[in-house]
């Protein structure tokens, strides 16, 4: 047992000791480069009917086996056909904006995120185009999330029927972020749900207590610091981080009976996450399919329209972006969702 302890805590020394370096060496790099690069903004619209008649035909072509010479000219002359632009879309013909969302521990994403919803709204028609966003998110910072929902109701306000797609994951924070839509279409297999708040820390003051290192913390005001890493945590600090953990979650819970009032929070609410085949009769989600189904399927009716904002990154912010990457890995491993 004394081992075991020793390599827990030799482990704890090195984690700390390799995120305390990344996250310096984030910060010299993006001193050093933030002066030299500029970035650089780009709206990338793709029109995906187009997309999908292109792998229609392309596949169709080559299932198709010409056995005559006039099969042959035809053929020919259907690739000519192809080479010609394709007709204007009809302009009575209503939109749908298309829009995806992977989300890490600090939403990264909802700075292109508001670019792209700005960019919708200075053309959709209220009542007739519509949004899809591709939800893939396991949470994060309650702040973070906050911001990257509020996108989203920006969208609803506009009065633009909104649909969320979830493939994989749309867990707290990205629960947050999909309980917006007025329909959820998860996989049968993707995780939702996890309405909860969750906070936890390390505490280092017995450790450094034995080795007679001393840490002082001055605040002014009662509960400018509750919990710390380093000093002694007292019970009116636990517990009053735990009240401002219950805020959050009453909070969550008053957003989520705003927009999806179908839900029955007491049992819904309780921190769990469920699968889709066990979200749907719960009401967490609206209908199990794929986001490609649910894409293909709205092709056949509706011009879409996949709107893309990307700006390029000081090297600096880059490395952050990748530094919280990892993060977001290790916070998972570690049972957090």
């Amino acid at each position: 047992m004394e081992f075991l302890y020793e390599y827990g805590l030799f482990l704890a020394k090195a984690v700390t000791f390799v995120v305390a370096a990344l996250i310096l060496l984030g910060s010299i790099t993006a001193a050093a480069g933030g002066s030299r690069e500029r970035g650089q903004e780009h709206l990338n619209v793709r029109h995906l009917n187009q997309r999908y008649r292109d792998m229609e035909k392309t596949l169709g072509e080559h299932l198709k086996t010409p056995r005559s010479l006039g099969q042959r000219l035809r053929r020919l002359g259907r690739k000519q056909d192809d080479k010609k632009p394709s007709p204007p879309p009809d302009p009575d013909r209503s939109r749908i904006f298309v829009l995806r969302f992977h989300g890490d521990i600090r939403a990264s994403r909802v700075e292109n995120l508001r670019e792209e919803v700005s960019a919708i709204l200075t053309q959709a028609r209220k009542d007739l185009d519509q949004v899809v966003v591709c939800l893939e998110s396991g949470g994060g910072m309650v702040p973070h999330y906050g911001l990257a929902a509020s996108q989203l109701v920006r969208l609803r306000d506009a009065g633009l029927h909104l649909t969320v797609t979830v493939d994989r994951v749309a867990a707290s924070g990205g629960y947050l972020m999909a309980a917006v839509a007025h329909r959820i279409v998860a996989a049968p297999f993707a995780i939702v749900g996890s309405i909860g708040v969750v906070a936890q820390l390390p505490n280092l003051h017995r450790w450094l207590k034995r080795r007679e290192v001393d840490v002082e913390l001055l605040t002014a005001g009662e509960y400018k610091r509750t919990l710390t890493v380093l000093g002694q945590n007292t019970p009116e600090g636990r517990a009053k981080f735990q009240q401002e953990l219950d805020e959050a979650h009453a909070l969550f819970k008053a957003f989520l009976g705003r927009y999806r009032p179908q839900l029955h929070l007491e049992t819904v609410a309780t921190g769990e996450h469920w699968y889709g085949e066990q979200a749907l009769p719960l009401n967490l989600v609206d209908a199990l399919s794929t986001s490609d189904d649910e894409l293909m399927r709205l092709s056949r009716e509706f011009d879409l329209y996949e709107v893309t904002y990307r700006r390029k990154q000081p090297l600096g912010k880059r490395f952050s972006g990748a530094v919280d990457g990892a993060l977001d890995r290790v916070m998972r491993l570690l049972g957090r969702t």
